[in-house]
Parts: C-alpha cells; structure tokens; sequence
C-alpha cells in the first residue's frame, strides 16, 4: 500500500468512515469535507497521523491541514477509498450551505461576493502602499519623487493601474455578484461600469455639490433624478445586481430562444438601470452612508473602546465567518471617509494570531506541532490566519486568549492615533504598505504591529509554563 493511500485510509477512519462523508474536494493545503455527523470526528487520531498538520471545522466544511502538493495526492486516494465521485469546490459550497441557517446563508452569500475580488483589491492596495512611499516624505525629508523627479512618471503610473480596481469597484463587484445570483457575470460588469460612468458626478462629490446646489438631474416626465455615479459604493451594486439576476433570469424564461439575444440583456439593462438611478442607488446610498456615520462617531468619540472591542472579536469573528460582512464596511468607508480605520485592526489581529502560534513553537517538544506552529505563524504574518487559528491557538485555547489580549491592545492603539488605510492590502505584516502615508502613521502603525507581535508571543510563553500536558492534546 502506498504512502498516501494509507494517509487517505487512516484520514477516513478518523472521520467517522465514508458513510459519514457528504462531499470531498481540495484547495491548495487542505482537504475540505462535508460530513453528515461532525462529532463522529477522532479529533485526536486524526491529527496523530503522519503528515496531517492539523484540522478544524468551519462553515460546515470540516478541513484536514496537509500541506502543498501532498493534499493533491492523497485527496485523489480519498475519494477511491471513500467511494464519492470528485467535487468541484462550488459543489461542496453548496453541499455546506444546505446546513446553514439564514443568517449563516448570508454571511456565507456576502463572502462569495467579496473574496473572488479580493485579489484584485489587495494588489491594488499593495501598489498603492509603493505609490505612498514614492509621493509622501517618509524616509527622507522631501517626497522621493521631488528628490529624484526622473521617478515622477513612475509614481503615476503606478498610481494609475493601482486606483483602477477602486474606482471601477462597482464593476468587480458587479461581476461577482451578479454570477452569485445566478445572471450573466458580464451584465454584472457593465451594470457597474453604468454606476460609475464618467459622465456622471463622482459620488465622493455629492455632498460638496449638494452644498453648492450644483448636482446635475435628468429630468424624467416632470420628475428629477440625481445624474450621480455610485464610485467605491457597495451597497447600490448589490441590490442592483440581485435585479438585475432576477430580471434576466425571468427573461429567458419568457422570451424564445430566437429573440433572446436581442431582447434578454438589453431589456434587464434597461430595467435596472433606471431601477439603480431612480430607486435603489438613492436609497442604498443613504442607507450606506448611514452606516458609516455610525461607525465614525463611535470611533470618533470612543476610538480607544471601539479599537479595543474590534481587536478583542475580530478573530472570534473570523470563527463564524462573519468578519466577511465588514469588508463592506471597509470598502463603504474608503468611499466615503478617504479611508478605513477598520482595516488596520484586522492587521493587528492577524499578526497577534501569528505571535501567539510562533509562542507556541518556542514551548512544545513535539516537532510535528512544533513546525505546524512555526509554519502557521509564518503564514499569519502574511495574512493568512486560518492555520495558525484553527491548528493551533483554537487547539491550545489559551494562545488564541493570548492573541485577542494583544490584538485587543494593538487595535486600542491604532484607533486612538487614528490611523487610516485608504486601501486594503495584505492583512498581516506587509499591510504597513496599505496605510495612509505619513511618517506619523507609519511610526504609530508600526508601535501597533510591535504591540501585536510581543504581547502575544510572550502572554503565551508565559501562560504555557502553567499548562501541564501540552504535547498531549
């Protein structure tokens, strides 16, 4: 029997057998299984085996921690000792989401939206954080690009491929959304190119032109309609996007095969088009708005509080998946504010996640979870958390109360120097690129990611040596 069959065979045993096994599929380190039962899981003989690093539940996807190119192998013996037929990820999605509750059903709706683009907003905010550098005076006294003016163009260029993905956000998230809802993805990007059509007052205009009175209206049959882009919105695209699903969808239903072409797309444009402009852009816009204003105030009057209570339940958040929810808000105030105070306490809660795992490291005497806590805080410090989150400090308990203490602190301390990310970038330590780019900002943004980092690290430390057992659990 080979290495990997034997890793599948002793992986399905611990499972609870392939009775218990709904669905199976992979991404690039970990197997991700629908289970009928989850507590049939020998948590303990499933992380005994050799290779397997580690293993968490969440979002009704049990996931088995296995690394880079083993998980390709030993998934393919899998699903032959589990006798299921390969599932692409969407289907096991799917097959997770029928256990959802609704609420569970939405915050899992807005994290398809959100996370395809991602990509594309953490470049551009990792572009922006070079273009910071380059244009602000940082390291030196003068902007580098008034000391070396050769470099001016540079910076512009720059700027101007790293400003796209925000300025047409509509589009990315039109494209997203639209596919979710099950309509043609392209309509989602031309819905959202239609919301921030040049031709139209910026929305981070509206409230100086509405001081002013010069906002442009069209005049539709005695009525005026605001001629006003939703640029950096959220919430005018999404519900824009759901019609414009429903509307096309409900045309093909209608409308015979030979005429689709011509009258399918053209006539859901049309409609949520004027939909977007007449109702849904206005009233989201305001609903938007609102919810920023709240956020504001509470950070504007009660910064050191609101960055305490964010760091303290951001990773508890990531647990239930809801921290996808703020990303909205994160996009909604960039839009609005220039900037996000949010982002930065996401920054310091990843970093604590991994100085808590790196803690851990420092006291186990077993090597397999050892190197699984070193490799985890590794990852964590390039923003991503999951490993060092579920394989370790959820496992150990008391490094995960370590990080959310110093992350807590970390987060009271950005909030109160009122530092801003006009981007979002990689959220762990290169995400110091993604802040608004002033020296200030950098020293005081830095003191946070040192108060993430030591806290942590020595809380856990510390804590450990009054923990008996470790190697054990």
């Amino acid at each position: 029997m080979s290495e990997n069959r034997k890793i599948a065979k002793d992986i399905l045993k611990a499972i609870g057998g392939k009775e218990n096994v709904s669905s199976a599929t992979h991404c690039v380190t970990r197997l991700r299984l629908v289970l009928h039962d989850e507590s049939k899981v020998d948590k303990q003989a499933l992380e005994g085996i050799d290779k397997v690093k580690g293993s968490f539940a969440a979002n009704n996807q049990y996931q088995v921690i296995l690394g880079q190119g083993l998980v390709d192998k030993v998934y393919t013996e899998f699903i032959s000792e589990a006798g299921i037929s390969e599932s692409t990820k969407e289907e096991t999605k799917q097959a997770s989401a029928e256990k959802m509750n609704p609420l569970q059903r939405a915050v899992k709706g807005l994290a398809d939206i959100f996370i395809p683009i991602l990509p594309a907003i953490i470049t551009a905010g990792l572009l922006l954080g070079i273009n910071n550098i380059l244009v602000n005076a940082i390291f030196t006294d003068q902007p580098l690009v008034e000391m070396y003016p050769q470099w001016a163009g540079l910076a512009e260029i720059i700027n101007t491929i790293a400003s796209t993905a925000f300025a047409f956000l509509p589009a990315l998230i039109g494209w997203s959304a639209v596919k979710k809802f099950g309509g043609s993805p392209l309509l989602g990007i031309v819905l959202g190119l239609i919301l921030c059509h040049p031709d139209l007052l910026n929305a981070n205009g509206y409230a100086d032109a509405v001081k002013n009175g010069t906002v442009p209206y069209w005049n539709l049959f005695g009525f005026d309609i605001a001629a006003m882009g939703y640029q950096g919105q959220v919430l005018p695209i999404l519900l824009a996007s759901y019609v414009l699903a429903k509307i096309e969808n409900f045309m093909k239903r209608v409308t015979p095969d030979s005429i689709q072409l011509l009258v399918v797309a053209p006539v859901a444009l049309l409609i949520t088009g004027f939909l977007a402009f007449i109702l849904i852009g206005p009233v989201t816009f305001a609903i938007g708005n609102s919810i920023t204003d709240v956020f504001v105030f509470l950070f504007d009057k009660f910064a050191i509080v609101g960055g305490l209570i964010y760091g303290l339940f951001y990773a508890p958040l990531v647990i239930t998946g809801v921290h996808h929810t703020f990303l909205a808000v994160d996009f909604q105030l960039i839009a609005s504010q220039g900037g996000t105070f949010l982002w930065p306490i996401l920054v310091m809660s990843n970093i604590a996640q991994g100085s808590a795992a790196l803690g851990m490291y420092f006291v186990l005497k077993n090597q397999k979870t050892k190197g699984l806590s070193f490799v985890s805080s590794i990852s964590a410090y390039l923003g991503v958390t999951e490993p060092a989150l579920f394989g370790v400090n959820l496992r150990y308990r008391f490094p995960f109360i370590c990080a959310i203490i110093g992350a807590a602190i970390a987060g009271a301390w950005v909030a109160l120097n009122g530092i801003l990310a006009p981007a979002i970038g990689v959220g762990g330590l290169p995400g110091i690129l993604a802040i608004e780019g002033t020296r200030g900002n950098y020293i005081s943004f830095a003191i946070g990611m040192a108060i993430a980092i030591v806290i942590p690290l020595l809380a856990t430390i510390i804590t450990a040596r009054f923990q008996k057992n470790l190697d054990e659990k």
